[in-house]
Parts: C-alpha cells; sequence; structure tokens
C-alpha cells in the first residue's frame, strides 16, 4: 500500500515538518521490520524459531492405575525429530487436583542406545522463570527457559525430574514404549541411575529446540496405531518415527493416544474392566485439539487418523449408547479442518484401517458400512487439504476388508512394525511443500 504525506501549503516551517514525520514513519518501519525478522509471535531474539521435536498426549490415570513418586527422580527418554542450537520443554499438570512441586530438572545425550544414562559432558540444568525450582499449578502446564544444549536430529535426549514430596503422578502418557527409570533420591545429574523401569511419560508433554528458520513441524493426531502401541520398546519404529526420518529437517510430533476418539471422552460402563486403563485413553481429538495441535510450537501440518475407536469402543469398552453415525463423524472431521484452518494450518486426511474379524470386537457389517462412507468421503469431498490413503495401503489384496497378514500384529486391527514402515511410505513427500 502506498503512503501519501499531505501537506498545508503556506503554512510556515512546513518542510520542518514534513521532515520529522518522514523520520517518524521511518522509524516505525523499522522497528515493524526488526520485529518481523525477530520472529514476532515466537518472542524471541532475531533467528528465534522454536519448533516442536518431540511431544506425547498427557492422559489422567486410573484410581487403581495410579503411580506415585517420593524422593524420587523419574528418568526418562525421548527421541527428537529435528535439530535445534537450545532446547526447551514443557511440563505438566494438567489433570492434577494439587499444585505439583518440581525440585530440579536436567537435560542431556543419552550415552549409547538403550538406557538412561547421560553423556555427562551435554548435562544442563533446567531453569523455570530463572529458577531450578519450581511448583506448577494445579491443571495447569509450565515452560522452561530456553537450554543452550545443541540437539542433533533424529537422537536420544533424557529428562530428569527431581520430585521431593509424596506426589500422585496424576498427568502421564500411559504407553511410551520406552525404558524409563525411577531412582531414589535427586540424582538428575548423575551420569547413570539404577531403579525400576517403568514404560510411561511423566509430567513432560513438549520438547522443543530453536531451529533453522525454515523449520516447522508436521502433527500425527490419532490413536494406538499412532502413537505405537504394538511397536518394540526404544526402536522408535513407529509410524511417525519412520516418516520422520523422510522428512528430515521437520519437526515430528506424534500426538497419537491409545484408544482415543473423536467424538467421546473415555466413560467405560460401571463394573467393566476397562475402569483400570479407560482413562489412559485421553480426552476427545475434538477437546485436546488446541493443546495438542495449535499450541504445539512451529506447528504447520497435520495428520488426522481417527474414527476407528468411534466405530468400535461403544458396546466394548463405552455405552452401547455412544454409537455414533458415519455422519456425526464426519462431522467431527470437518470441525478439526475448520480449527485447523482458522489457525493458518494445512490439514491431511488418512483413511481408517480395515479391520475385519478383529479380535476386540470391533467389526460388525455396520461399522463396516460406517467405515467406508467416511473413507470415501475423506477421499472424494477435497475438503481436507490432502488425503493419505492408509486403507488402500494396508488392506488384504485378498479381501479388502481384512488388514494385509504381512502387516498385521495379530489382533486384524492394529499394524506391526513391517505396517508402521508401510505406512510411513505411503504418506506422499509433495505434501509438505
Amino acid at each position: 500500500m502506498a503512503l501519501r504525506i499531505a501537506t498545508l501549503p503556506g503554512a510556515a516551517g512546513q518542510p520542518r515538518r514534513r521532515s520529522r514525520l518522514l523520520a517518524v514513519l521511518a522509524t516505525v518501519g523499522l522497528l515493524l521490520s526488526g520485529y518481523a525478522s525477530a520472529g514476532g509471535e515466537t518472542g524471541g531474539p532475531p533467528g528465534t524459531n522454536w519448533v516442536g521435536t518431540w511431544a506425547a498426549v498427557p492422559t489422567t490415570t486410573p484410581a487403581t492405575a495410579t503411580p506415585t513418586l517420593d524422593d524420587e527422580t523419574i528418568r526418562q527418554v525421548i527421541h527428537t525429530s529435528v535439530a535445534g542450537s537450545a532446547v526447551r520443554l514443557r511440563l505438566t499438570n494438567e489433570f492434577g487436583e494439587s499444585a505439583l512441586r518440581i525440585g530440579e530438572v536436567h537435560v542431556a545425550r543419552r550415552a549409547g542406545t538403550t538406557g538412561t544414562s547421560i553423556v555427562p559432558s551435554t548435562d544442563r540444568t533446567v531453569t523455570f522463570s530463572g529458577t531450578r525450582s519450581t511448583i506448577i499449578p494445579a491443571g495447569a502446564p509450565m515452560l522452561s527457559d530456553p537450554v543452550g544444549l545443541p540437539v542433533p536430529a533424529r537422537t536420544d535426549l533424557v529428562v530428569s525430574i527431581y520430585v521431593p514430596d509424596p506426589t500422585a503422578v496424576t498427568t502421564l502418557h500411559a504407553f511410551a514404549n520406552s525404558g524409563n527409570v525411577v531412582a531414589e533420591g535427586n540424582v538428575t545429574d548423575d551420569p547413570a541411575v539404577t531403579g525400576r523401569t517403568v514404560g510411561q511419560w511423566y509430567f513432560l508433554s513438549t520438547v522443543s529446540v530453536r531451529a533453522d528458520r525454515g523449520a516447522g513441524a508436521v502433527i500425527a493426531l490419532g490413536d494406538s496405531i499412532t502413537d505405537g502401541s504394538t511397536a518394540e520398546a526404544d526402536t522408535n519404529h513407529r509410524w511417525p518415527d519412520r516418516l520422520a526420518n523422510r522428512l528430515r529437517d521437520t519437526g515430528m510430533l506424534n500426538l497419537g493416544v491409545s484408544g482415543n476418539r473423536l467424538l467421546h471422552d473415555p466413560n467405560p460402563p460401571p463394573g467393566c474392566d476397562a475402569q483400570n486403563f479407560a482413562m489412559f485413553f485421553g480426552q476427545s481429538a475434538l477437546r485436546r485439539f488446541d493443546r495438542d495441535v495449535t499450541a504445539q510450537p512451529g506447528a504447520r501440518y497435520v495428520i488426522v487418523l481417527l474414527g476407528v475407536n468411534d466405530l468400535g469402543h461403544p458396546g466394548t469398552v463405552a455405552p452401547q449408547s455412544e454409537t455414533v453415525s458415519a455422519e456425526e463423524i464426519i462431522a467431527a472431521h470437518r470441525q478439526l479442518i475448520t480449527r485447523a484452518h482458522a489457525d493458518g494450518l494445512t490439514i491431511f486426511g488418512a483413511t481408517i484401517l480395515p479391520f475385519k474379524d478383529d479380535t476386540l470386537g470391533f467389526y460388525s457389517e455396520a461399522n463396516e458400512a460406517k467405515r467406508e462412507t467416511v473413507n470415501h468421503w475423506i477421499r472424494t469431498s477435497g475438503e481436507y487439504d490432502g488425503v493419505i490413503d492408509f486403507d488402500r495401503a494396508m488392506r488384504d489384496p485378498a479381501d479388502p476388508l481384512r488388514l494385509n497378514p504381512a502387516y498385521d500384529s495379530g489382533d486384524h486391527l492394529h499394524p506391526n512394525e513391517d505396517g508402521a514402515a508401510a505406512m510411513a511410505a505411503a504418506v506422499p513427500l509433495r505434501l509438505f511443500h
């Protein structure tokens, strides 16, 4: 837009006033250009670009399966996707009913490819508003200060969190497929620790890095197929991990959570065994979308693979009254599209995998008809910015309603590691350019 400066004819001192106005406008322009070059919304110095390199969905815990910490350190391993010159942690007490006192936090590179030992020279103390300890209010997350630690792509970090007081771990990610360790006392900076092994991530939801200006993040929003419930521990062979290996120079954030649904939160019927684990399924995708997608640092793209649990849970681990139609599932997808676009994100729809004769009781002719209706809409409506056809890539050529036996983990619903590799290979990289 051109800017015209009007002058009043005959006004005394007019050239001086005009030059002063030009100087003010030039200063404003410099300030605005400086804001833009600094990243504006990132709030950092020039060149700042925080991008998520790892993430996990926080959930609450069933009353029968809530772990505790007391004067103990939880040392947990996470696998990065994009590289950066500094690191930042997001801790969470979002499902806690009381304040969470954190005594100390350290982050370091992992020594080797197994265990939780660290490379001592990379050990860094993590601070929060300049302090080594912090109190996270009930229901809140806590973002750390930047930590000066170069982080390579596709490597392992160890995050050690010391909890000094008796504390119920009511906020966690249940299926980490990672050999984390709980050790006695404050051993956050010890090169190696011993203790009990836990396959969960406690109080940690996002790790971001200060990345190159052009870097951004892809978010995989899904259920157990995305979460990698059948992947071998410590292998990082989930399909989003495999996709990260193909993307390079891009953050890949796995926001899958086992048992997740589009439309409903966990609601196990009274007396059902699912009361012992259903809370691990997490809030519905419609409820958690803002926290798990739009709030992620550097988010640019979203892949949505959801809907199979909306079909299969009612009558198994959820009330029959929560049965949904194909039209309701499509409406939920449309809402995710609308909210992604409102935040400037590009969003891709993934077709629901086949699950005929699954061992979990999901399959029925009615559910198959709904799956086909939803998949047809994803493929043909044009409402998503692109389509990833996992159904076509994963189905049995001899019976398209079944999972390909070569990709079947054994329950005829979840892919095995070869299946995860096939899913990653089925994602067209052109979507991200």
